[in-house]
């Protein structure tokens, strides 16, 4: 089992739409890329912790490849818009892809291109992973425990 960590705005959107990914295994929302310990979503919320609402996603490498997640997750946000998705603004939604190696580096790098190529002004960071901070339990499953839909993510062709 991999995991590859994702920060596109809100958490429970980019959840909600990784976890319909075929070879996906769980998708948990969290924190990530600030520098304190065990950050709660109102701290994270005053801007004061560096952290960005991120997902872990677990996936079986043998069913779906990183570059597939990578591609999906350019597609299930704007990657274009700086601290936020939508009408969710703040430091704490900004755009990254947390690299495990250099190959996943590379993957996330070259699909940029591929987006700046078409005519996007990427905001996407690439960043190496950090210590990844689960979030609350009322944070997990959101849209499945709700039964709302996401509103700040919807799947656009980009690739």
């Amino acid at each position: 089992m991999k995991k590859a960590y994702f920060a596109g705005g809100c958490f429970w959107g980019v959840e909600h739409l990784m976890k319909q990914q075929g070879g996906v295994q769980d998708v948990v929302s969290g924190y990530m890329g600030g520098h304190t310990d065990s950050p709660t979503y109102s701290e994270v919320c005053t801007k004061t912790t560096g952290h960005l609402e991120a997902v872990e996603v677990s996936y079986d490498d043998n069913d779906v490849q990183f570059e597939t997640l990578a591609r999906l997750f350019f597609e299930i946000h704007d990657p274009t818009q700086i601290d936020g998705q939508g009408p969710d603004l703040g430091e704490q939604y900004a755009s990254a892809v947390f690299v495990n190696d250099e190959h996943e580096r590379q993957v996330t790098e070259d699909l940029i291109a591929v987006l700046e190529q078409n005519g996007l002004d990427v905001a996407t960071r690439v960043l190496p992973v950090s210590k990844f901070w689960k979030a609350e339990e009322y944070h997990q499953n959101y849209y499945a425990k709700t039964g709302k839909s996401p509103y700040c993510h919807a799947y656009t062709k980009r690739f």
